[in-house]
């Protein structure tokens, strides 16, 4: 083995040693008071940590770090996703905090030919799709469903409090704030459909995060998804029970790293600074946490994996952990009964590692008149890792809400898994 091959080894076993060690020591301080208890757990959440990073450990065997950062800066020049820009908005949620959006209004060459309306009525107002994103994403993780309907259908696509272009949760700013709960994300839908689609019929979609905030909508506004929602699609998603899932971890250890991950965010919130610092200097770990949780193929497009690995670093780490408890409170099994006599796609991932594909059955469940997709090789991220699925099904639930004309051309893309993968 060359001398430099030899130093990336070494290089790796040291980041793979420190990460666990780093795990284990910020689980002891959050757990500080309880020895016994945050010896274990501490010790859990490193095994794990050094567990993933011996993946990327042996990536690191092969490959130099200077190919690697060129590699990255490559992709991010190249790569088109997360390109497309609408008109912009920003909603003020009930707290105070500016909610960014963008809308893509109707392209009348592309829509179908408008109809000669009665003199003196009223053109009725246009129906809205309204995508909502997943934990530290952002709107741009529909880029491929956004490009193919764009100018077809009017869109809003909005960032999550904390998220892209929208500002910190006023709520959860300063020493007093408190963290995120799935309700107030409702209550910001809310906000950004009063801003952005006042009037006319809604088609919601939403993924992962997303969906669960259009659960809560419906918890606390459900005359509003009788009245106006026509359609709804639920991505990757769940109703609740979520303290339940693995995460492909044994049982033990996942059940430990549970217990403290919580105290462990907090640590690592209030250290923000040192922490982003430490990301940075472990872009190839996080790299590969990344697309474990986020593909199920084994050879996903780089420029697309990449794409994710930006917006899930460009999450600052305190907004991870004001984010992260409100998971496990989340409930809203009874407020999908709202959307029971509705036209509602449940689409998953077969091999989806954080909302897992039974979770989106359960709600298949509940609605009896939905369309239950589960797409085969697909993890978290399914459309981007299989956007031609995703968009094909989104595609026919418009179609059968009227929102797109049955003789428009919807635009498709390939499977982002490469041949092999």
């Amino acid at each position: 083995m060359s001398e430099t091959g030899t130093g990336d080894a070494a290089e790796a076993a040291v980041d793979a040693a420190a990460a666990a060690a780093a795990a284990a020591a910020a689980a002891a301080a959050a757990a500080a008071g309880n020895w016994r208890r945050a010896g274990f757990a501490g010790a859990a959440v490193g095994v794990v940590a050094a567990g993933a990073a011996a993946g990327v450990a042996l990536e690191r065997l092969t490959v130099g770090r200077g190919i690697r950062r060129k590699a990255r800066l490559a992709l991010d020049a190249a790569g088109p996703y997360g390109a497309l820009r609408g008109t912009p908005g920003k909603a003020l949620a009930d707290d105070g905090t500016a909610l960014y959006y963008e809308v893509d209004e109707v392209d009348p060459e592309a829509a179908a030919p408008r109809r000669r309306r009665l003199f003196g009525r009223k053109t009725p107002a246009p129906m809205t799709v309204v995508f909502c994103h997943g934990y530290c994403l952002s709107q741009d993780s529909w880029h491929f469903q956004r490009a193919a309907l764009r100018g077809l259908v009017r869109t809003v696509h909005w960032d999550q409090r904390s998220h892209g272009r929208s500002a910190r949760g006023t709520s959860q700013a300063g020493s007093g704030g408190r963290p995120v709960t799935i309700d107030q994300l409702g209550r910001d839908l809310k906000a950004v459909i009063d801003a952005a689609a006042p009037e006319g019929p809604l088609v919601l979609v939403g993924h992962s995060m997303g969906g669960m905030t259009m659960m809560a909508l419906a918890a606390h506004h459900p005359e509003l998804v009788r009245e106006r929602v026509v359609g709804a699609a639920f991505v990757g998603t769940s109703s609740g029970r979520l303290g339940e899932v693995s995460y492909g971890l044994p049982v033990a250890g996942v059940n430990a790293v549970r217990r403290v991950l919580p105290g462990v965010l907090r640590a690592l919130g209030s250290q923000a600074e040192l922490v982003e610092r430490g990301r940075r200097a472990t872009a190839d770990l996080f790299a590969g946490l990344i697309k474990r949780y986020s593909f199920s193929s084994k050879d996903v497009d780089p420029a697309v994996a990449r794409f994710a690995e930006r917006m899930i670093e460009s999450t600052p780490i305190d907004v991870v952990a004001e984010f992260y408890p409100a998971f496990a409170e989340h409930d809203k099994g009874e407020a999908l009964d709202v959307f029971q006599e509705l036209p509602v796609l449940v689409l998953a991932g077969d091999k989806d590692l954080v909302t897992p594909s039974t979770h989106s059955e359960a709600i298949g469940d509940v609605l009896r008149g939905a369309e239950l997709v589960i797409v085969p090789d697909a993890g978290h991220l399914v459309m981007l890792e299989h956007p031609e699925a995703v968009t094909d099904r989104l595609a026919d639930l418009l179609v059968r809400v009227g929102a797109v004309p049955a003789a428009a051309t919807v635009g498709r893309y390939g499977s982002t898994a490469q041949p092999g993968g």
